[in-house]
């Protein structure tokens, strides 16, 4: 037999039965306790020296270039080359049909011939005074005459085969089978550029120069490649200051640094950077570049953490990057802590649990940053 309680009373047994679960320490559901400080990962930073140095945006230039040009006019025969194969000096590149100069050639000989045995029996004449000496004079300059056109005749024959002027990479042909060539026409047969050892040229303000100038006093200095998709040249190269080039036109200044080349590896027109070194620093403090925020206003901070575990912002003078950190003149000291990990947790001055922070890896070589990057 079921019994039923009034409304009234099933009323009272429900605020009883919440006494006594509140008596027995129980929670409302959804209500957390007191939560603890906000874990964060700190980096103690530390003064150490270091190696300053700039990039430099800059092109690849062939360190020789030669054109190509038909040296005696003819129809193209043959083509002797691979287009982008590497040439030595004197390769023959082409050959030019030799029919035309060869009969030059016999006919400048025929009339040579002739002339050396009128000059020779001019001379018997002279002696027994039966012709003039204009006469004899004018015998003996047609015999020279003959002979320098025997030689430009053979040298014609010669120059029906092109060779190259240098050694080098040879790009696309301009001309083919067929294709009547001739001293002095304006388009080149091809281009030879020569890239070992290859040249690259920088943009630089003359300050900027003089800088760097002081912080290599001796007469070159050392520079590193990298290229355009971030990997680095492996060949360091050599900075000259003796070929600084002003133009007078704009006032910019051309830097030239110069690179061994072996494997072909530097093309000519590549965009590259060069970083050279400006400098020392005995006593830098880097701080993690992950370290560094800005503020509203653009400044750089940073959150430091004090003896108390209490997180503070703090304004600082970042300088310039130095590999994977910032360069900071100001602002910290040695061996105070900063946060890098956990940044989103904070706001405005509030204690943490500071523990030591992981990946943090100071390194102020840009090549050494690089080369990690491409291992992962």
């Amino acid at each position: 037999m079921s019994v039923k309680f009034p409304t009234a009373a099933r009323a009272a047994l429900a605020v009883a039965a919440a006494g006594m679960l509140v008596a027995c320490g129980g929670k409302p559901e959804g209500q957390g306790g007191p939560q603890g400080p906000a874990a964060v990962g700190v980096f103690a930073v530390q003064t150490q020296a270091v190696t300053l140095s700039t990039e430099l945006p800059g092109r690849t230039v062939a360190s020789r270039v030669a054109e190509v040009r038909p040296q005696t006019s003819g129809i193209v025969q043959k083509r002797l080359f691979e287009e982008g194969s590497v040439v030595k000096q004197g390769q023959a590149l082409y050959q030019i049909d030799p029919a035309t100069m060869n009969a030059r050639l016999v006919k400048a000989q025929a009339q040579l011939q002739s002339t050396e045995n009128l000059a020779k029996r001019y001379a018997v004449l002279r002696e027994k005074n039966a012709i003039s000496q204009q006469q004899y004079d004018d015998a003996m300059s047609a015999w020279r005459n003959a002979q320098a056109d025997v030689e430009l005749a053979r040298i014609d024959t010669v120059y029906a085969k092109v060779l190259s002027p240098i050694a080098g990479r040879i790009g696309r042909s301009q001309v083919t089978e067929g294709a009547l060539v001739g001293v002095g026409q304006a388009q080149p047969m091809a281009t030879v550029q020569q890239i070992d050892p290859m040249h690259v040229d920088m943009q630089q303000s003359m300050t900027d120069i003089l800088r760097l100038q002081a912080a290599n006093a001796q007469a070159s200095a050392k520079v590193r490649l990298v290229l355009e998709d971030g990997s680095v040249y492996p060949v360091p190269g050599t900075l000259k200051f003796s070929e600084v080039n002003v133009d007078e036109s704009t006032g910019s200044v051309t830097l030239r640094a110069t690179f061994a080349n072996p494997d072909g590896l530097l093309r000519p027109g590549m965009f590259v950077r060069a970083q050279l070194q400006t400098g020392t620093k005995p006593e830098a403090l880097l701080v993690p570049q992950q370290a560094v925020w800005r503020n509203t206003q653009g400044k750089s901070m940073v959150w430091v953490v004090g003896d108390d575990n209490v997180a503070k912002p703090r304004p600082v003078n970042a300088v310039r990057t130095v590999g994977n950190t910032w360069l900071v003149e100001g602002g910290l000291q040695s061996g105070e802590r900063v946060i890098t990990e956990g940044l989103q947790k904070l706001r405005g001055e509030m204690p943490v649990q500071p523990v030591p922070a992981q990946n943090v890896d100071i390194v102020t070589d840009l090549y050494a940053v690089n080369a990690v990057g491409k291992g992962d």
